[in-house]
């Protein structure tokens, strides 16, 4: 079944949605979750919005083709919908977002008209307590030019041993360049991408969730890394979000023959990740 919306929805009320039906929602594998997908039919870039985007996350501006991760922000409204309503078993707060696989079949204009859908793929048992994933597609004269599966993670007991990622003990990657982030780069990267989630604005707000300081949005360290590294127009990304990054702080950024990594003091690795081609 699907669901045609006629805009994108406004975040702010489906975070208070989300915060305040939380407490009563009670995760596991074998829950039932919603089988809609929302479409937005006619989706178009906002240009200016897409501008700030670029800066804060390290692309080019005045690009034509958008960003690799560009269609993830598009997506993410309808995605909170989505992990924000009744229907969804993992409560919004202290869900945390695992990583996430993009499919770029081919390159996307800012000026282009889009189709843009998303759904709840399924969950998983873990071994931390259940996943979701959330697909996105985004569609162009009827073809689907990008796609992406994002896993998010809600935390409990379990009862059963289950799979979680195999740990990569690979050596580390050479270093690139050291980045310092400022405190604002939270802010700043909410304000572009409309995800003002309050534990990446404020070292008060974080503090409330566990968090000594404001921490960066996953989403922004692998945009950070794929704006470094570059990207095809035809690419397939895959990328773990392994530890928070806290702002301000300085990190490490790592490359090489397609795999990308940002560290932090003590090489704690904390996005880890590989770029090549479309596998169909």
């Amino acid at each position: 079944m699907s669901d045609v919306l006629a805009q994108p929805p406004a975040l702010a009320p489906l975070l208070a949605r989300g915060a305040l039906l939380s407490p009563f929602k009670r995760p596991r594998p074998d829950a039932h979750f919603p089988r809609t997908r929302l479409v937005l039919p006619a989706l178009r870039i906002d240009l200016a919005r897409l501008a700030a985007y670029e800066r804060v996350c390290g692309f080019a501006t005045g690009e034509d083709a958008l960003p690799l991760t560009y269609p993830h922000v598009l997506g993410f409204p309808l995605a909170m919908r989505l992990m924000s309503g009744r229907g969804f078993p993992l409560p919004l707060l202290g869900l945390v977002h695992t990583s996430i696989e993009i499919t770029q079949r081919r390159a996307s204009a800012a000026t282009g008209e889009y189709e843009l859908a998303v759904y709840v793929g399924g969950l998983e048992p873990h071994r931390r307590g259940t996943e979701a994933s959330v697909i996105t597609e985004m569609r162009a004269a009827g073809d689907v030019v990008w796609e992406s599966r994002s896993t998010y993670l809600a935390r409990h007991r379990t009862h059963d041993p289950a799979p979680g990622r195999t740990a990569d003990d690979r050596a580390p990657l050479p270093a690139v360049a050291e980045w310092r982030l400022g405190g604002d780069v939270g802010r700043r990267y909410g304000a572009a991408s409309g995800d003002r989630n309050p534990i990446h604005l404020h070292p008060l707000t974080a503090r409330l969730f566990g968090f000594p300081r404001a921490i960066a949005h996953g989403m922004w360290t692998v945009a950070r890394c794929l704006a470094a590294h570059g990207t095809p127009e035809r690419a397939r990304v895959e990328a773990e979000f392994r530890a928070p990054v806290l702002l301000p702080g300085t990190v490490t950024y790592a490359a090489d023959s397609g795999r990308f990594e940002l560290r932090g003091s003590g090489d704690r690795v904390h996005v880890s990740g590989r770029v090549g081609p479309p596998t169909t």
